[in-house]
């Protein structure tokens, strides 16, 4: 691969661990998992969607990142993890990045062509504003941690209406809550790396919100999120997959994240970041351990 190649492909950040690069996969495959067992869609076509939800997750994604470096690139040079990303460094032109970010949104917009119009404006919504304004927030609020879990865990409505044809119940959007509060999390994590160098330059989060309490806030979000799993999983009739494997995964998963967490080693918060693709798998295998036993 040529260094020119190289430099527009890690601007997708497929370059990365596949288990970060899936996190915002697995509230779509939540959201629509659920649904095929609430309308007991054969599983041929729950595969089907399930690989285009994979897919539009992953342009999407990569499109926001693209996105995020353009907005960012004054930033990035400043900060000592970042200022040698493709633009900054100048590997990659501003031109090249916004021209890769539109070819990138082309298969999402393709995928959301064929839904119908409820979908379709949710899914639009999903683009903008949701991951449209994340670089900005980071300007505006000490929450952009927040903003990015609305935007991350969007497909769960999402992936529930493509099924059902109908706006999800309230056990949903608890979930979606519970989802947002897990981003928060694993995102506040990751914000730690770069502590020092956005107080420097101006830049928010809830790594620099939460200060000395930052480990007893996070412990509070864990605590919505598996508050938030109990519930939806009661209130939709879920089964013992998703009490095991879901809520008893991500309790164990969460419990050890916290508890082992160096915030005083750099690799360590990346290493906690990216072993959250481990929190959406087990959740997705309790849901479809439950569907599969109910065809």
């Amino acid at each position: 691969m040529s260094a020119a190649v190289r430099g527009y492909f890690e601007l997708t950040r497929l370059h990365k661990p596949l288990m970060g690069n899936t996190l915002m996969v697995w509230p779509c495959a939540w959201g629509l998992t659920i649904a095929a067992r609430k309308v007991a869609l054969p599983l041929p076509e729950f595969a089907h969607k399930l690989a285009l939800f994979t897919a539009g997750a992953m342009f999407l994604h990569s499109a926001a990142c693209v996105l995020n470096d353009i907005c960012d690139v004054e930033f990035d040079r400043q900060v000592e993890r970042t200022k040698e990303r493709p633009l900054p460094s100048g590997r990659a032109s501003l031109l090249g990045a916004w021209a890769l970010c539109a070819s990138l949104l082309i298969p999402v917009l393709y995928i959301l062509s064929y839904a119908d119009q409820t979908n379709l404006l949710m899914g639009l919504l999903g683009i903008f504003p949701l991951h449209a304004l994340y670089p900005l927030m980071k300007r505006w609020t000490w929450w952009p941690q927040a903003w990015l879990g609305l935007a991350f865990n969007w497909g769960i409505p999402v992936a529930w209406i493509s099924v059902t044809g109908r706006l999800p119940p309230l056990a949903l959007w608890v979930m979606f809550v519970g989802g947002v509060c897990w981003t928060i999390v694993y995102d506040t994590i990751y914000a730690c790396q770069d502590r020092e160098d956005d107080r420097r330059v101006g830049v928010k989060s809830t790594a620099l919100l939460f200060g000395e309490h930052i480990r007893e806030i996070l412990g509070i979000m864990v605590g919505v999120l598996l508050a938030s799993l109990v519930y939806s999983g009661y209130a939709l009739g879920q089964g013992l997959g998703f009490a095991v494997l879901s809520c008893g995964g991500t309790l164990l998963h969460t419990v050890w994240q916290l508890a082992t967490w160096d915030e005083g080693n750099l690799k360590d918060h990346r290493a906690k970041f990216e072993s959250n693709g481990l929190v959406g798998i087990v959740i997705w295998l309790g849901l479809f351990y439950d569907y599969v036993q109910s065809l």
